[in-house]
């Protein structure tokens, strides 16, 4: 099939799967990203054969991924994560990256340990925050300590990416993070200072014009930190995280009143069209053969899933804050053990350096695939209904 073919296909996947996931949410909630991907999985070329591939599709598919991690990136209030929640949700991924590599340098071996045990550490932070908004317990402090960990989770692979599995020494690639991260603080220093009054008055006029400017201005922020990453040569998720942080302080330090209905707009145009194009190519691109042509790869994928509980959400469970209590600790746990993006990503890294095999790559990312559709889902079934409406934030107790 052409590359027009493949994108008329990939958007026809896109309006189905939000109306089969409404459709049978009230029996069972299943969340949309599965049916994105499963949807993926049937017309790729594994199972229908009718999906191709390409430049472009690649391409799309990218920023998909980049705009999935801005937009985590932009869902962190700072003001609600800072001290004690941040440092024990930092602590518990520390711990979680220590006993990943152990495990999987004890099972794998080295050059493919570091792969997989990288990938047990992430928390699908693009996935959690979105259900944990429709279920509307974004905003209480299960939400924000849920924030906290999950942006360490999101944050603390990719830097991990950059350092261990770049291809080059860790001066190199120490060097090159320091000098990202200067440019990063430059760029936060100029979002924080105060904006001239006719920012804001711009923003505004031409928020319902087909000027969009504010909307344009994050697009550009997004464009020039995925240009510094890569001419950094760090992965582009880096750039992407950093700018989602840096336009929530440009828009909710120069024009607040704005800055939600600018950022509907931007959601708009990344949960409406690209990042469904990345999850229904991650359908296409599944690898389904390498997972059930052998019994390894079948023995391989539970095994997974139950080290993405082990790694990542024991820590968690371990290190919440005391003021949690034990059904929103397993809750948390739960969330935090719920992973996909970075996992395709860097078992794609893994594969096309020839360090992992794939069916390694296709049961971890398989195994994440079943985080996304069973630990969610618990979470919320541990929180209850009523949860949100009772949960107050409180400031975190100290560490």
């Amino acid at each position: 099939m052409s590359q027009a073919g493949t994108l008329i296909l990939i958007m026809t996947i896109a309006v189905l799967a939000p109306l089969l996931a409404h459709g049978i949410s009230r029996r069972l909630p299943v969340p949309l990203v599965i049916f994105e991907i499963g949807l993926g999985i049937l017309v790729g070329p594994d199972v229908l054969g009718w999906a191709g591939d390409g430049a472009v599709i690649d391409a799309l598919a990218d920023l998909g991924l980049a705009m999935l991690i801005f937009l985590a990136g932009y869902e962190i209030e700072f003001d609600k994560i800072r001290g004690a929640t941040l440092k024990r949700s930092a602590a518990a991924w520390l711990v979680s990256l220590a006993a990943g590599l152990g495990l999987a340098t004890l099972l794998s071996g080295f050059d493919r340990g570091v792969f997989i045990g990288t990938a047990l550490t992430s928390t699908a932070l693009g996935v959690v925050l979105p259900m944990l908004r429709d279920a509307g317990d974004l905003r209480s402090r299960f939400g924000s300590v849920m924030s906290a960990v999950g942006a360490v989770g999101e944050f603390g692979p990719i830097i991990a990416i950059a350092l261990l599995l770049s291809g080059r020494s860790w001066g190199e690639s120490t060097a090159l993070l320091a000098a990202f991260a200067l440019l990063t603080a430059g760029a936060v220093w100029w979002a924080m200072r105060p904006r001239p009054p006719w920012f804001a008055k711009v923003i505004a006029a031409t928020l319902h014009s087909s000027g969009q400017f504010a909307v344009r201005l994050v697009v550009l922020l997004l464009a020039v930190m995925l240009g510094l990453s890569q001419a950094l040569g760090l992965d582009t998720l880096l750039g992407a995280f950093a700018a989602g942080m840096l336009a929530r302080l440009v828009l909710h330090g120069a024009a607040p009143e704005s800055a939600g209905s600018v950022v509907e707009r931007v959601e708009a145009m990344g949960f409406g069209f690209l990042v469904p194009v990345f999850y229904v190519v991650t359908g296409i691109e599944f690898d389904l053969d390498a997972l059930l042509s052998g019994g390894r790869a079948l023995l391989l994928l539970p095994g997974f899933l139950l080290l993405f509980l082990l790694v990542r959400g024991l820590p968690v469970y371990a290190l919440a804050p005391p003021d949690l209590g034990t059904r929103d600790r397993r809750a948390l746990a739960l969330f935090a053990s719920t992973a996909l993006p970075l996992v395709v990503a860097i078992t794609t890294i893994g594969v096309d350096e020839g360090s992992l095999h794939t069916d390694e790559a296709a049961a971890l990312v398989g195994a994440a695939m079943l985080s996304v559709l069973l630990f969610p889902s618990a979470g919320l079934r541990l929180r209850g209904e009523r949860a949100a409406r009772r949960d107050v934030a409180k400031e975190p107790e100290s560490w």
